[in-house]
């Protein structure tokens, strides 16, 4: 641990900088920088990420000398501003907030007006002039205070509220005077006293101690949690927490707070954006409990408001804040989030950072930027998640398509959404873990729907800007999301929505248009997206930079298709099991596992045959000449038999035979464990006509598309789940004798590799020998990790959450690869098979194959290409060309 743990800033300097931000957290080390440019930042000092760690290890405890080093930066803080903290007659306010390494929007706790109680309320009314103001400021500390560190529910705050606006017969808070916000303050007071058994704390040093513990206390909240899991950052960064001299938006009409960014977050346009509202404090703008003005001019008319922007109310201070936003966006090189304040007609910065922004935004602002020269191209590359790609790769709304369209609200987080509506963050977890596509509706969500927000397909909320919670937390997601649709009146009792006369129930289906902010009843149809323009720049520069090719898993020619639409290379596994489930073609299936023979065996096969060979006819015929490794048969054959009794009649009566036949051979087929039973490589030994069957389609198919297209056909054969060299070499003994058939009875001649999945253990280890024999290797890590794990992939789901919390796993092994165990078995085998055949082709087809982290390790050890689903292909693509430029957070190795 470093000997300092307090950084101050403010005054033209600061003792940290943007540099800083593992120590300082980004808020910490936005702030400092943002001073040393000269920028008006209220003057105050963080605490370090490392106190949070110590605090975390300690239980609760600070380390020693950290008290001596806040009463020194507190000091620095009060000669800075002019006044004192706990003075009666003139207080120093300050917030406390946390700041993460990694941005966490509304995660953590924050308090803001701390050093207010009984006697600096009086204060602060006299130096402001505004009693008014005084006391709606205690009462925001009570309520804050009294919720986040003291653990007052803010329910009760609330109905204190509510009572009194009732009493008086208002509904806004702006109705209330000041009297009315003293009476406020002493029934929040009083509640607080009757829940605790003690009175609100009046020392403000006690206070300041206090809310330092509650927002360290929060990086180990459960929401905290959540979302670092949802967003993969570690618990060992911690948060730093940042105590600021506090400036005040709600002086009166010639004060006002916002959010703002340098360019447009949902569609990366260069045009500056935001909400302000005029005597408010911040979380009024973020938490939505007021809906707030447009900053521009062009978003009032774009958005049909009639709220008078910031530009026209405050046109002096509106360009003061546009040079900010200039020269912020100029010295990160990168679209800039940013808070402000107005006090008293002074502009006061309280906060920049890398703003979240939509994957349509983040291609255009990289493009953008790149082509003005702000930044390079690779840069450009690098800027881009690949995982966000994503939200650019499936359907949108038909924009022709009929559109019952129930209500308007804002255009939060673009993207079409379809689903069931619920009202509850929990109810969207249970249905989407039962498989229902759900819409999650909110009057106005909080960190603590974060799961619900998750799980569900899109959000919908009453109330809210274009920066409340809900729209911040859609677009990090990518999920869809209208805000602010005023029309909706939700009902949680009676969970409906009601707009325009129409009821709408829990389960009833709704669609969103997150892009025009529309709330449709019933399902719209949807369209493919057209990966053109900012995409189709941006992936011209990947494909210049990678060096691992991109193959897809496909074994349709719709999947074939889409993949090939997204850039993929060849096909690096097509799966024929699947083919055989087609309705057409199961009951011959069933007929050849039925057979008592081989001569069974054969005549089902022989049915089998013609639709086989015009499958890989399609395939052979959309790749164009590109490689196709195809996979012989691999999973064990009861999963072809049917299960009713319907099903087994018909089988029988396909066969010629008695149902109790049927039932018979499905009982003799039956294993204690499946996936490590008769499958793969095993069925060709056991039944070698099978694989032929499926070579004779394979070798045929490329013949006949060789001599339509003249161009020629590579395919790939894969023997899969080789665990022996032996087993590998009978079974190439039969692709060659068939290949040579297909070619004697007057097939074009066809060249081909002969290959292996290595996913066994044992193979990984003895690659060196296998690769005497095969000519390629496609890593199937999802079954080389179970095998190495000795998991299931099925059923691991309900301990491993578990595993991941207590820091046994850090990631799901299915999800990203293990390096050190499967990724080590990996580099061996690669290594080995090499050293072995100089030339052998390495591959990866399992669904790691998608995962950007599991693509920066094939980079790493050299495979030759990875192979994924079609909608991963261009997160692949991606993903590669960033690991050949050495983007190291993506590299878990």
């Amino acid at each position: 641990m470093t000997a300092k743990f307090v950084y101050a800033f403010g005054g033209g300097t600061a003792e940290g900088g943007a540099d800083m931000r593992n120590l300082l957290g980004g808020k910490g080390a936005n702030l400092a920088e943002m001073a040393s440019l000269g920028l008006p930042v209220p003057p105050g000092f963080t605490l370090t990420t490392e106190v949070c760690n110590a605090y975390t290890r300690a239980g609760g405890s600070y380390p020693d000398g950290l008290r001596a080093e806040v009463e020194a930066a507190l000091a620095a803080v009060e000669k800075t501003i002019g006044k004192t903290f706990g003075d009666p007659d003139d207080p120093l306010l300050v917030s406390v907030r946390s700041g993460a390494r990694a941005s966490m929007p509304g995660m953590m706790d924050t308090v803001l007006n701390l050093g207010l109680n009984d006697e600096t309320v009086g204060g602060l009314a006299k130096s402001s002039g505004d009693e008014r103001f005084a006391w709606d400021s205690y009462r925001r500390f009570i309520q804050m205070y009294g919720d986040v560190v003291l653990g007052v529910e803010h329910h009760h705050f609330e109905d204190i509220l509510a009572d009194h606006k009732d009493a008086k017969g208002v509904s806004l808070d702006t109705d209330l005077d000041a009297g009315d916000w003293k009476n406020v303050a002493g029934d929040f007071a009083a509640k607080v006293e009757e829940e605790l058994g003690a009175p609100f704390p009046q020392d403000a040093k006690d206070q300041l101690w206090g809310a330092i513990g509650a927002v360290f206390g929060s990086w180990m909240n459960d929401r905290a949690i959540t979302y670092r899991r949802l967003h993969d950052i570690p618990e060992a960064w911690g948060t730093a927490v940042n105590i600021q001299s506090m400036v005040f938006g709600n002086m009166g009409d010639g004060s006002a707070t916002g959010v703002c960014f340098t360019r447009n977050p949902s569609t990366g346009e260069n045009a500056f954006y935001g909400e302000y509202l005029i005597n408010a404090q911040g979380e009024d703008v973020v938490a939505g409990i007021r809906t707030p003005q447009p900053l521009t001019v062009a978003e009032r008319e774009i958005n049909g408001g009639d709220l008078p922007s910031m530009e026209e109310s405050m046109p002096g201070l509106f360009g003061e804040l546009d040079t900010v936003r200039q020269k912020l966006e100029a010295h990160y090189k990168d679209m800039q989030d940013m808070e402000f304040t107005v006090q008293d007609g002074k502009l006061w910065m309280l906060q920049t950072r890398t703003g979240k922004r939509t994957a349509k935004a983040a291609l255009k602002i990289a493009v953008d930027m790149a082509d003005a020269g702000l930044i390079s191209r690779d840069e450009a590359i690098r800027r881009i998640d690949p995982g966000q790609l994503d939200q650019l790769l499936h359907p949108t709304l038909d924009p022709a398509a009929n559109r019952n369209v129930l209500a308007r609200g804002l255009p939060a987080s673009p993207g079409a959404a379809c689903g069931k509506v619920v009202f509850s963050a929990a109810e969207a977890e249970a249905l989407a873990a039962q498989g229902d596509k759900v819409i999650l509706v909110r009057i106005e969500t909080s960190p603590e729907d974060i799961g619900g927000m998750h799980a569900a397909e899109g959000i919908l909320t009453t109330r809210g800007g274009m920066t409340s919670h809900a729209a911040v937390v859609a677009r990090g997601m990518g999920r869809p999301c209208v805000a602010g649709a005023g029309e909706i009146r939700v009902d949680y009792n009676a969970r409906t929505l009601t707009a325009m006369g129409q009821t709408v129930g829990e389960g009833d289906v709704i669609t969103i248009d997150g892009g025009r902010g529309e709330v449709m009843l019933g399902e719209v149809k949807s369209i493919q997206p057209e990966l053109t323009g900012d995409f189709g720049t941006l992936m011209s520069w990947v494909d210049e930079v990678r060096e691992l090719r991109v193959r897809t898993n496909a074994e349709t020619p719709e999947d074939a298709e889409t993949a090939r639409k997204f850039g993929a290379e060849g096909i690096g596994l097509c799966r024929t099991e699947h083919m055989f489930f087609d309705p057409a073609r199961i009951v011959n299936m069933r007929e050849m596992i039925l057979a008592a023979d081989e001569d069974g065996r054969r005549a089902a096969l022989a049915k089998l045959l013609p639709y086989q060979r015009d499958d890989f006819i399609e395939l052979f015929t959309i790749m164009k000449g590109l490689p196709v490794t195809v996979r012989l048969l691999d999973p064990p054959l009861h999963e072809f038999l049917p299960n009713t009794d319907e099903e087994m009649a018909e089988v029988a009566d396909a066969a010629g035979t008695e149902i109790r036949e049927v039932k018979a051979r499905a009982a003799s087929l039956h294993e204690a464990n499946p996936m490590l039973g008769l499958r793969g490589c095993r069925l060709g030994i056991m039944y070698p006509e099978i694989y032929e069957m499926q070579c004779r389609a394979i070798f045929e198919a490329a013949s006949e598309v060789q001599k339509i297209t003249g161009e020629a056909v590579t395919p790939e054969v894969m023997i899969p789940l080789v665990g022996a060299k032996a087993e590998l070499d009978i079974l190439k003994d039969v692709v060659d004798r068939v290949a040579a058939e297909v070619r004697e009875a007057g097939g074009a001649g066809v060249e081909y590799m002969t290959g292996t999945m290595i996913e066994l253990p044992r193979a990984a280890l003895t690659a060196d020998a296998i690769a005497e024999t095969a000519e390629f290797f496609s890593f199937g890590t999802n079954d080389l990790t179970q095998t190495t794990y000795g998991l299931s992939r099925d059923d691991s789901g309900s301990f491993l959450d578990t595993y991941r919390s207590k820091g046994i796993y850090e990631t799901d092994p299915f999800v990203s690869i293990d390096p050190a165990g499967v990724g080590e078995l990996v580099r061996i085998a690669a290594e080995k098979g090499r050293a072995t055949r100089s030339d052998i082709k390495l591959g990866i087809c399992g669904e790691h194959g998608g995962d950007p982290a599991s693509v920066a390790f094939c980079h790493k050890v050299g495979l030759e290409y990875v192979s994924c689903s079609p909608y991963r292909v261009p997160i692949a693509r991606l993903a590669a060309a960033q690991a050949a430029l050495g983007v190291e957070a993506l590299v878990n190795a």
